[in-house]
């Protein structure tokens, strides 16, 4: 029987990059996204910060809410992507059990979901400080730093680990575009 599948280009997705603050996961999602794009993809990056100040504005930080906040975000990724979209999500989504959910989520509605994590040291996510929080929490500023005051879970077995500290952007996107290759999601 031949395979009813939406031509790849077609094919939605959920490439959830997770990780420590600065790990490196927005400049690996922007990077995905313009090789995407080049090759005709519909492309949606859902950027963690700006979901923060928008989809969630007035949720905090406390662990509920952390949950809350990824739930959100899953739910646009999983509609976008079960829609024909490449939803790109690069969040910290520290908890797995948060994770998990969204990953449920997509696999009750057959959506393809994938896991990334953008994995990298504390320390080394300290000296890049992208935003500044690690040299905020260090001053007092901010608690609740996930990875230094707040935990973060590692995830177990997503479906691609990066070591953004010893890999290069392209080097990491590279090996998303294996993995969606690998999926027959490209």
């Amino acid at each position: 029987m031949p395979c009813t599948c939406p031509p790849s280009r077609k094919r939605g997705a959920t490439i959830w990059l997770t990780g420590l603050p600065s790990s490196g996961k927005s400049t690996i999602a922007r990077a995905l996204a313009v090789a995407l794009r080049a090759e005709n993809h519909q492309v949606e990056i859902l950027d963690g910060d700006e979901i923060r100040r928008f989809l969630s504005a007035g949720l905090g930080f406390s662990r509920a809410d952390r949950h809350t906040n990824v739930q959100r975000v899953g739910l646009v990724a999983e509609v976008l992507a079960r829609n024909g979209v490449k939803s790109i999500v690069p969040v910290i989504a520290p908890y797995a059990d948060s994770r998990q959910a969204v990953r449920d989520r997509h696999e009750r509605s057959g959506t393809p979901f994938l896991e990334v994590h953008v994995a990298a040291p504390v320390e080394v996510c300290a000296v890049r400080d992208v935003k500044g929080l690690f040299a905020r929490q260090t001053a007092g500023e901010i608690s609740g730093l996930t990875g230094v005051d707040d935990p973060y879970e590692v995830p177990e077995a997503p479906e691609l680990r990066i070591e953004s500290h010893h890999r290069t952007v392209e080097q990491s996107v590279e090996a998303v575009r294996e993995l969606l290759v690998e999926r027959r999601l490209v």
